[in-house]
């Protein structure tokens, strides 16, 4: 393993690793007497949360999306607020607004009232179902941890991150993330539906007279320090090289793959290296290990790439996908 500065940061740094692995085991525990049969929905939202971003939760109603964001929140000592995003939805309705008050002494003032997404851990419930111009305050938020009203700034909370959900199949009234806001999500997590023998236990466990309550793992600070932690897991130049190929296989000016530079009118940028770069690291310690490996790159490059990249409408006329086009470029790395 490569050393910080000496032998004794290396070994430092190797306890503290296994510490964390250790209570991300107790965490996925507490998650899964809650959330049925989503082991790697779950893995994903962690790696997320480990990683210091924001996941997209894409799936359609009635699949616990609301119910995994709680208890994450509750598991991991988060602050966890919801916003339940709609068309009239204003930006002062998450960011918060200055009210006018008036003071015993009669003298008028501004007080700034903080909103919701003064949080820890938001839900933004079907934000593609807010107005653009609401989705564009939502975006500084997320990308710069802070926001700005009547010409002050206010930072938000640490650590502060967005889950947001929407549903892939009803688009009536909807407004399309844009390519900048969706490039701030770190994963796009896909919620399908859990398996026969998943869905059997929640059926018991949720209709008794009694449910399960997640049970807290870890505090807020604890998780800012596992984030640190994993920015500090050594990445083997190996890694570093698959990632980079992988993400510059999917644009198509450098592309090798004709399908790619038939087919994408946009491919992953800068910040997509990054953010693999940091998922890799968090699925290595979820899983209990001290680097990450190829293998990692390959099993997140689709919640990695696939919002950030984008087909023609010829592409999607010919019935080709995102999910297979980036399958194809993970192949030289299997």
């Amino acid at each position: 393993m490569p050393r910080d500065a000496s032998g004794d940061d290396a070994t430092a740094i190797v306890a503290e690793l296994e510490r964390l692995a250790v209570r991300l085991a107790d965490v996925r525990d507490s998650i899964g007497r809650v959330i049925f049969g989503q082991t790697q929905v779950v893995g994903h939202s962690l790696i997320t949360l480990m990683g210091g971003g924001h996941a997209l939760l894409i799936g359609v109603p009635g699949l616990a999306k609301t119910r995994l964001v709680e208890t994450l929140g509750a598991v991991l000592g988060l602050d966890e607020k919801r916003v339940q995003c709609t068309p009239d939805l204003m930006p002062a309705d998450i960011l918060g607004s200055e009210v006018l008050e008036e003071g015993e002494s009669g003298r008028r003032g501004f007080r700034f009232i903080p909103g919701p997404v003064f949080s820890q851990l938001l839900m933004a419930d079907e934000i593609n179902r807010a107005s653009p111009r609401t989705q564009s305050a939502l975006l500084q938020a997320m990308q710069e941890r802070r926001v700005s009203v009547a010409g002050a700034y206010h930072p938000l909370p640490e650590p502060f991150h967005v889950l947001a959900t929407q549903n892939p199949i009803e688009q009536e009234g909807t407004y399309p993330l844009p390519e900048a806001q969706l490039d701030r999500f770190l994963m796009q997590i896909d919620v399908g539906y859990p398996d026969l023998e998943a869905e059997k236990r929640m059926l018991i466990a949720t209709t008794g007279v009694a449910e399960d309550r997640p049970t807290q793992v870890m505090t807020s600070a604890e998780l800012v320090q596992a984030q640190r932690l994993i920015r500090r897991v050594p990445v083997g130049d190996s890694v570093v090289q698959a990632i980079l190929a992988l993400v510059r296989s999917g644009r198509p000016e450098s592309a090798e793959l004709d399908d790619v530079k038939k087919h994408v009118v946009w491919g992953p940028g800068p910040r997509a290296s990054q953010a693999l770069m940091l998922a890799v690291r968090a699925r290595a310690v979820l899983d209990g290990r001290l680097a990450p490996s190829i293998d990692d790159v390959v099993a997140l490059a689709s919640p990695v790439l696939k919002h950030r990249m984008a087909l023609s409408f010829a592409a999607r006329a010919d019935g080709v996908t995102i999910e297979r086009l980036i399958e194809r470029l993970c192949e030289p790395l299997r």
